[in-house]
């Protein structure tokens, strides 16, 4: 695999998270010996120990701060704590949702037993109607759509997406299984269709405007060209 390093500087290293890759493993986590953390690759790539700012799931694909000293975690993660760094994500969604939507859902915290005020901003970028059919239909429809949350919940935009029928695509426990199943016999696309793209904030330390952007994953470049969606990136 290769590391797609997006931004470093003396404080913060930027990269592009793979899909399927955890950043760092849970304490005492089996899995250690099984499979290499985001954090175990970069120390092997890089020499370099690195400390995460913010989390970002095993099977989203995009953009993480990670810090090169433990002194410097707070002043990052005081840009989202105060909610003055800009996140953009992109996703597919089974359907056709809305031009725009504020989505203001509390979702279930880390236990699982406690719901949080959350908010996500979405706006639907494209869409598209296949001639192939998913059941209960005999034909399918996506959008593809631009999500800002403005708050950080355990699976916000996973969970907010499901809330308006819109689930995204290669969600195996939110999503629709039937539309996930078509995706990877027809297409060979097998990955969550969800991607943070972009970071937009002030460096707490140099003071300078940053807008980082990650890449898209084969399965998404691949997806554009099979639509005839732009790269929203570009």
């Amino acid at each position: 695999m290769h590391l797609e390093i997006i931004f470093e500087d003396a404080y913060v290293m930027c990269v592009c998270k793979p899909n399927n890759i955890v950043v760092h493993h849970a304490y005492h986590s089996r899995s250690v010996a099984d499979e290499r953390s985001l954090l175990q690759w970069i120390l092997e790539v890089k020499g370099l120990k690195v400390y995460p700012i913010h989390r970002l799931d095993r099977k989203t694909s995009g953009i993480i701060l990670l810090a090169k000293e433990t002194t410097y975690v707070s002043e990052f993660q005081a840009l989202f704590t105060e909610n003055t760094i800009d996140k953009t994500y992109y996703g597919v969604v089974r359907g056709f949702s809305p031009e725009e939507k504020i989505i203001d859902s509390p979702v279930k915290g880390r236990d699982a037993s406690v719901y949080r005020e959350a908010l996500t901003h979405l706006k639907t970028l494209a869409q598209r109607t296949l001639d192939i059919p998913v059941k209960p239909y005999d034909s399918s429809r996506y959008s593809l759509v631009e999500l800002k949350p403005k708050s950080g919940r355990t699976h916000q935009l996973r969970l907010h997406t499901l809330k308006i029928s819109h689930p995204l695509i290669g969600d195996s426990k939110y999503g629709d299984k039937n539309h996930d199943l078509m995706y990877a016999e027809k297409f060979g696309w097998n990955n969550l269709f969800l991607h943070a793209g972009k970071l937009e904030f002030q460096h707490p330390f140099s003071k300078e405007n940053l807008v980082l952007k990650a890449n898209f994953p084969a399965d998404w470049t691949s997806l554009f060209q099979e639509f005839s969606w732009e790269n929203p990136l570009i």
